[in-house]
């Protein structure tokens, strides 16, 4: 018996396979960067700012006081935390487990992360105060990144995939370097002594064996708090509680980490990065000239994303294949290569935390700072999908 074709099915069938899988959390980030920016350049603009800027009429924790504090330093500390659990895994036991594996991430997200910061102080670095910028570009959002690569479908080889996610995870794990050794405050010594304590205390639970949430969830919560006060960037307490989070495999083949992460990852893809995504990507265009879009803060971010992620990547991958360090992923092309090199260049998470990092107080320079990472973002996203779109053919 035929089954009758509705008309509306190849629109099922297309929402699914947007929002199905690792591209739905890509398409949702667009979606949310669209709307942010629609809410910033619409009668709109005042609610949407307030919302997020006001002071709240009360608040738990004093430095806490507006919405966006709370999306910034707590929420996304939720998001480390399970960025912290990911890089814990393929560490140990996942595709960054064996020196042979790790050489040719490491290298590429080094150089990725090194020419696109250098392009950036080219651009901008004659300026004194744009020169805490420099990291903004070196950042790559994995969402967005798979997101993308997931509406090729099946026409790219697995190894490209891999090779992206796990350039993407020594990525995030150098951008959490960068947060803790570049941007810290002035440091408050009984807090950090605090902080200490309490990543020791966790260290003890992992040496002992406890296997419950609870313990590490009560003593992870008390280290944010901590390092929160301490000076130190509170997110970075969220990839040091997940460090001490045990993997260990019990004879079911489960542990504790890998079920945080299963509880956890959804949650932090489909709720926290979209709403830090439309609390931070609103940007006001009135006004808006095309000296503005090729001022030197803008444009050195745009460029370090566009061509900086690519250059350094793609020179990476050369250099590891020239002097038999290692070798390419199995079955990709030099052109998917290129795409893949392309997609890293999509900043957007990341890149848009450092940019609150580097320049506190500073709103106009924010708001610059964002269309580059947003152009920057956008021209990587598309120029990626479509060199990756005619390179790979339909499996």
């Amino acid at each position: 018996m035929t089954r009758k074709r509705h008309a509306f099915s190849p629109l099922v069938a297309l929402a699914i396979r947007l929002f199905g899988g690792e591209a739905g959390a890509g398409i949702l980030l667009i979606a949310v960067a669209v709307l942010a920016m629609i809410a910033a350049n619409s009668p709109l603009a005042h609610g949407y700012h307030a919302f997020f800027h006001g002071s709240l009429a009360w608040t738990p924790i004093a430095k806490l006081d507006t919405a966006h504090l709370w999306i910034n330093d707590a929420l996304m500390a939720l998001f480390f935390f399970v960025v912290g659990l990911e890089i814990k895994r393929e560490v140990l036991d996942g595709e960054l487990a064996t020196p042979a594996r790790r050489r040719l991430p490491v290298m590429a997200a080094a150089a990725g992360m090194v020419v696109p910061a250098l392009i950036y102080l080219a651009v901008a670095g004659f300026d004194p105060s744009l020169q805490p910028g420099w990291a903004i570009p070196a950042a790559t959002d994995i969402a967005f990144a798979l997101g993308v690569l997931g509406l090729i479908g099946r026409r790219a080889p697995p190894s490209l995939r891999l090779f992206l996610l796990t350039v993407a995870i020594v990525d995030d794990l150098g951008a959490v370097a960068i947060i803790a050794l570049f941007y810290t405050a002035t440091l408050k010594l009984g807090w950090l002594a605090l902080a200490v304590a309490l990543l020791g205390a966790l260290v003890w639970l992992n040496r002992k064996g406890e296997k419950r949430a609870l313990p590490y969830a009560l003593l992870g919560a008390a280290l944010w708090f901590a390092v929160l006060n301490s000076g130190v960037h509170a997110t970075v307490a969220g990839v040091l509680a997940a460090l001490t989070v045990p993997l260990g495999l019990d004879r079911h083949g489960d542990s504790l980490l890998l079920r945080m992460e299963h509880a956890l990852a959804p949650l932090s893809a489909y709720l926290i990065v979209p709403l830090f995504g439309f609390a931070n990507a609103g940007v006001s265009l009135a006004g808006l000239s095309l000296a503005d879009v090729l001022a030197p803060l803008p444009l050195g971010i745009a460029l370090g994303l566009l061509l900086g992620k690519q250059i350094g990547i793609l020179g990476a991958i050369w250099a590891a294949r020239r002097f038999a360090l290692a070798q390419p992923p199995a079955g990709a092309s030099w052109a998917q290569l290129w795409g893949m090199a392309l997609l890293c260049g999509i900043g957007f998470t990341m890149s848009l935390f450092i940019t609150q990092l580097g320049f506190p107080g500073q709103p106009a320079l924010v708001d610059e700072a964002k269309l580059g990472v947003l152009f920057g973002s956008l021209l990587s996203a598309l120029g990626g999908y479509l060199v990756l779109r005619l390179a790979s053919k339909p499996a």
